[in-house]
């Protein structure tokens, strides 16, 4: 018999604004413990200088992790000019300085000009990339040679707009695929304007569908509780109205509208025929599955080419069991 989990089944994706010099992960457990909930996970680790936009899924949201972990992000960073350092940010040590030629926003916009669409980038070496089992920053701090270029991949630059410089710095905005760091892209910026870089201050402010005027800080989410964090109360009422409902992970994802039968037959892992719209989506898309008398969202099915529909992604729906067993 499978043990109980401790804590609140409750669901729903809560956006923080994460402090600067606290790790994704210790954000993840302070808001886990806040909200006394059984499941919470987050969609793609912040360095720790990092701030801004880190949706914390709690419950069945954890289902859609992924989704927002591949989806892309918005930036704001200041690239200090002049050095660059182990780390490629401000908490690393420097290697090595260089002079900083004269700047002009003509020069900027030019060097700028290259890294926008699909690029090549090579991560830092200090990253949770991993190579034979290690992460590469592991493998850094040990000291081992490593051939970091073999580590390049192919990441998207949507938006890459300078906000302002001064002698010695720029400040960008950028808008990228999943898997880009801007380190990298910092480092690489500098080195196309004759110099060296690396990241001052960097702020997310859009994760997928997940935008900074959605944020709350860890200070608003202990007041909406009540007390001091270290006293967990049993009234969540103020905490729970500020989740955001787990659908909005798939805003972009097609609805399909199916009938009660049908949903049961997805609950219990059997594959349903497409309802006939005239539109049907293309096939092998994922398609938001919800029961059509109720608006219940059910999940997540992929659809093929004739049509049929599989289960791939499903929520545990307390209304919709209730519902087929009033149907009996």
């Amino acid at each position: 018999m499978a043990r109980k989990r401790k804590g609140r089944e409750v669901s729903g994706i809560l956006v923080i604004d994460k402090p600067s010099g606290m790790t994704s992960n210790a954000v993840l457990q302070k808001i886990k413990w806040l909200y006394q909930a059984q499941k919470a996970g987050h969609t793609g680790a912040l360095d720790p200088i990092a701030t801004g936009v880190l949706p914390i899924c709690l419950g069945e949201a954890t289902k859609f992790s992924q989704r927002l972990l591949d989806s892309d992000k918005r930036y704001t960073t200041r690239v200090q000019l002049g050095e660059c350092r182990d780390t490629a940010d401000v908490e690393g040590d420097v290697v090595e300085a260089a002079d900083i030629p004269e700047l002009s926003q003509e020069k900027i916009e030019a060097a700028l000009a290259q890294f926008r669409g699909e690029i090549t980038q090579v991560p830092p070496m200090y990253s949770a990339l991993k190579h034979q089992g290690k992460k590469l920053y592991e493998l850094a701090r040990e000291g081992v040679e490593f051939d970091i270029a073999s580590k390049a991949r192919q990441v998207t630059i949507h938006k890459l707009e300078l906000l302002g410089f001064g002698e010695d710095y720029i400040e960008l905005d950028v808008t990228c695929s999943k898997g880009t760091y801007i380190r990298s892209l910092s480092e690489d910026v500098a080195k196309a304007l004759g110099t060296l870089g690396y990241v001052a201050v960097l702020r997310r402010l859009g994760a997928g569908p997940y935008q900074a005027d959605m944020m709350l800080t860890i200070e608003d989410v202990i007041a909406l509780k009540g007390q001091e964090a270290s006293t967990p109360e049993t009234d969540y009422t103020a905490m729970d109205s500020r989740l955001l409902p787990t659908y909005t992970a798939l805003e972009s994802v097609p609805i399909i509208q199916v009938t009660l039968e049908q949903a049961k037959d997805l609950q219990f892992g059997r594959a349903i025929t497409a309802p006939d719209t005239g539109e049907r989506p293309l096939p092998q898309v994922q398609l938001r599955l919800s029961q059509d008398q109720h608006d219940l969202l059910l999940g997540i099915g992929e659809l093929d080419a004739k049509g049929v529909i599989s289960p791939k992604r499903l929520l545990k729906v307390p209304e919709l069991d209730a519902l087929l067993a009033n149907s009996q």
